[in-house]
């Protein structure tokens, strides 16, 4: 996947760098894989904002992703490689040999016409969905489940890919895309490979108006704003006393930095090495 840049004719394309679209397909989705999406705009059902800066975008329609990849044994054939306005990368177009068709996330020098399985036999090679014992290790995966049967959680967006280390007994350690070492049970599913559209973190859009077709808000700094309206705002000019350059907080009042992963989280237990190590 590459980017394309553009000639400068005017201001917001000086900048501009966006995919080329070149490893797409087949511009429409598969009618019977998608679902309507509603917009929230931030707002949980009692109409409050709970989640700032959402709002606006364009209408999208939600593609049905298999997460499970639950046909064990069966191959199924690449039909096509296809752009998800609901994610960052992009995702291949799989059809059985009942005619069954199914998405999932496109693993990188995965091509129309490849085959592909999963199960316990399947061989280990990109696009294949394999137990976390059944994979050698220092093997690139991706679409890693934590519990066994509930699907991938790890590892799903563009350009990520998670290391198997080893295998000790019924838990594998693995090394995720933040840094952090954790065991996962062995006979969790994963896909081998690299999720593809890897350039995805080097695009720039170069205006603001692109970034609201997203679904994105702006964001105004606290520093800027009230004492009503933020902890951060007041004073006069730019104020290092009254206004809110001495202690950093968020709107809440919560000082930033604040850890907020619960002390006595049950999955603590299996982080074998934290993402930042203490020195």
């Amino acid at each position: 996947m590459a980017l394309k840049d553009y000639r400068p004719f005017t201001p917001s394309s000086r900048y501009k760098e966006l995919p080329s679209f070149e490893e797409i397909t087949k511009k429409k989705p598969e009618k019977s894989l998608t679902a309507p999406l509603k917009k929230s705009g931030g707002r949980n059902n009692h109409g409050r904002i709970t989640c700032r800066h959402m709002g606006g975008g364009h209408k999208r329609k939600y593609r049905i992703i298999d997460f499970k990849r639950r046909r064990h044994g069966d191959v199924a054939t690449v039909m096509s490689i296809e752009y998800d306005p609901n994610r960052s990368a992009r995702i291949a177009l799989l059809q059985y040999a009942d005619g069954e068709k199914t998405y999932i996330l496109a693993p990188g020098k995965l091509g129309v016409g490849d085959k592909v399985q999963s199960g316990e036999n399947a061989p280990p090679k990109v696009g294949n969905c394999l137990p976390l014992d059944r994979i050698p290790p220092t093997t690139s995966i991706h679409c890693v489940e934590l519990t066994p049967g509930r699907g991938a959680k790890v590892a799903r967006s563009a350009g990520q890919a998670a290391v198997l280390t080893n295998t000790d007994g019924q838990y594998a350690l693995v090394r995720l895309p933040s840094g952090e070492s954790r065991r996962i049970n062995a006979r969790c599913y994963a896909t081998i490979g690299v999720v593809g559209n890897a350039e995805h973190m080097n695009e720039s859009s170069a205006k603001a108006g692109r970034t609201r077709w997203l679904g994105v808000r702006p964001t105004v700094r606290g520093m800027a704003m009230n004492p009503v309206d933020h902890p951060n705002g007041g004073g006069e000019g730019k104020s290092k006393s009254g206004g809110g350059r001495q202690h950093l907080k968020s709107p809440w009042g919560h000082p930033k930095g604040l850890k907020t992963r619960k002390r006595k989280k049950p999955g603590t237990r299996f982080i074998v090495e934290r993402r930042t190590a203490k020195k």
